[in-house]
């Protein structure tokens, strides 16, 4: 019986278990070596971040949404190229680089007039 129960955790490693050493002799545990690069922080910037441009994106008109939208991957979506996006919307790949660069600028101008108005 505690050979069966030794079997199923044999492959079960502990961060805490020497896995190599390092070049003075010490040893070094898996803990040593993963990176811990979570800053909660950032990670709190980047979320408001996130949200501010989904709230300028979402004033955009709906084709210029759309395809910013379809262009860029937003909302868990894959990035489509210009062409791509003028496939499905059925209109030609010009067009969609038109709408796209109107789209950009309207942006621009909504995130500098959100960042002016934080200032103050």
């Amino acid at each position: 019986m505690q050979f069966r129960a030794g079997k199923k955790s044999q492959n079960d490693v502990s961060i805490q278990e020497p896995i190599d050493s390092d070049k003075d002799g010490n040893s070094l545990t898996l803990n040593d070596v993963v990176a811990d690069t979570f800053d909660v922080h950032e990670d709190y910037e980047r979320k408001e971040e996130t949200e501010a441009l989904y709230r300028v994106v979402n004033r955009l008109s709906g084709r210029e949404r759309q395809i910013v939208i379809m262009r860029y991957g937003l909302s868990g979506t894959q990035p489509l190229t210009q062409q791509q996006v003028a496939d499905i919307l059925r209109i030609s790949r010009s067009y969609v680089s038109r709408i796209e660069k109107k789209a950009l600028e309207e942006l621009r101008a909504m995130m500098r007039k959100g960042a002016s108005a934080g200032k103050g």
